[in-house]
């Protein structure tokens, strides 16, 4: 398979290149970044390219299945006009591309708790980004809505903060369901899911993103 690749740089795109580069199914892996990585490896092919000018790239974006994990924080972003730019615009119009050069597969990285009808910025944001993918008729598109992301060297307070809460309640069997994720077995559960043959949607959270990784989150 020929993957390509939108936030190889996040935590979750870090894990994931890594495993799609490791793996003798992808023989191809197409990477878009806004800044050269300096990986070098015969399988990977980088693109480093303007988000905001897409008609320098939508032609690059040809392949079996697009993952995406591409994403910031409002911190980071510096408004949420900024982000919704990173977490919305630039993902979807990746997506469109990719739709329009006969991609097949789309495995999005979306957010646990999102919806396009939520009171709240950052779940509404990925809620209606998760619609709008939809409407674009990939044959095969599976969204992923992890909980909390154990993230390695994370500098994300509220991340962070949230992480320790969840894990402390775990202790006494309290919001197993929402067990903390590592971004490697996100990474691991994405690519497993490009690979089966079920055409369709499906929206993977908690116990079933552990088990298409082919682990059980109660362990």
């Amino acid at each position: 398979m020929h993957a390509l690749l939108i936030g190889a740089t996040g935590a979750t795109g870090k894990d994931l290149l890594d495993l799609l580069l490791e793996d003798d199914s992808f023989h191809q892996v197409d990477i878009f970044v806004r800044r050269d990585l300096h990986i070098q490896n015969e399988k990977l092919k980088v693109h480093v390219i303007d988000f905001d000018n897409p008609e320098h790239w939508k032609h690059l974006v040809k392949g079996d299945v697009l993952f995406s994990c591409l994403g910031t924080t409002l911190k980071a972003a510096g408004s949420k006009e900024a982000q919704w730019k990173i977490d919305y615009d630039y993902q979807y119009q990746v997506a469109e591309a990719a739709r329009e050069n006969n991609v097949s597969t789309y495995v999005l990285v979306s957010s646990g708790g999102s919806s396009p009808n939520s009171l709240f910025f950052y779940p509404r944001m990925k809620g209606q980004l998760e619609e709008a993918v939809k409407a674009l008729g990939f044959p095969k598109l599976s969204i992923f809505k992890p909980p909390v992301l154990i993230r390695k060297n994370s500098d994300r307070t509220m991340e962070v903060a949230g992480l320790k809460a969840v894990q402390f309640f775990n202790k006494f069997g309290i919001l197993r369901t929402q067990k903390p994720l590592p971004t490697e077995i996100l990474a691991a559960a994405m690519i497993n899911s490009a690979k089966t043959k079920d055409n369709g949607l499906s929206t993977l959270e908690g116990k079933a993103i552990w088990e298409c990784a082919g682990l059980n989150n109660i362990d």
